[in-house]
């Protein structure tokens, strides 16, 4: 992709332009970034791969924050500002969604995505500079919150993605400095409702969820994709 045209983005001989530049401001089309999200999601995951209907508002919301368009987060109560938490019940295509989305604008939503399970087994074998090394400058996407095990470090239990959330919201807080600053972002997929993080996690990390955290959530019957 071509910063000087960051409306069109090439993949192999295909070419996909998901709006208009006009005035140096683009204006995003949400039906072609649904057509460049369906091919990517094909190469990314196989031909089996599918966007479903019921999924295009959860889409769209997770597209306006990807593009940071500003009055359509506004509209959607979102802030441009915060991480997205993604929750929603097994299989129904979080972890895809943020593998895929992150394509859209990349100049503008870059993060690694990295499971849950391991940070813990990076904890369990090189113990707390794991806490330091996710606790950095970089965003990421954390996968499958709070399914993940208690970590164990020379005999020590430590909950190590609350101790990462922790530590990540710390830096978010020093460097979001103003209301139009976008600091260090973190953003996660999980299964669990607010309840359950909470008794995961406690309500200290909880509160500091809500401050990191735009939270975007599929409905309970949602599709089982992986069926």
């Amino acid at each position: 992709m071509n910063n000087s045209h960051p409306h069109i983005i090439i993949e192999g001989s295909v070419q996909y332009q998901l709006g208009i530049l006009k005035n140096n401001c683009v204006y995003y089309d949400f039906s072609k970034i649904l057509s460049y999200l369906q091919a990517k999601g094909v190469k990314l995951f196989g031909q089996n791969f599918k966007i479903y209907k019921e999924d295009y508002y959860i889409i769209y919301k997770l597209s306006c924050y990807a593009i940071q368009d500003a009055n359509a987060c506004k509209k959607l109560n979102i802030d441009p500002n915060k991480g997205i938490l993604l929750s929603g019940p097994v299989g129904c295509g979080k972890t895809s969604l943020m593998k895929l989305i992150r394509h859209i604008a990349p100049n503008k939503t870059k993060y690694n995505i990295i499971p849950c399970r391991n940070t813990v087994f990076s904890f369990n074998h090189i113990g707390y500079k794991t806490i330091e090394d996710y606790g950095n400058q970089h965003h990421f996407c954390f996968d499958d919150l709070g399914v993940e095990p208690t970590g164990r470090h020379f005999g020590k239990d430590c909950n190590v993605m609350g101790e990462i959330l922790l530590s990540r919201y710390d830096l978010f807080v020093k460097t979001c400095h103003t209301e139009h600053s976008r600091g260090v972002i973190t953003h996660a997929t999980t299964n669990l409702n607010a309840k359950e993080l909470e008794e995961r996690y406690g309500n200290r990390v909880r509160s500091r969820m809500r401050e990191m955290f735009n939270l975007i959530a599929f409905t309970k019957d949602s599709t089982d994709k992986r069926k």
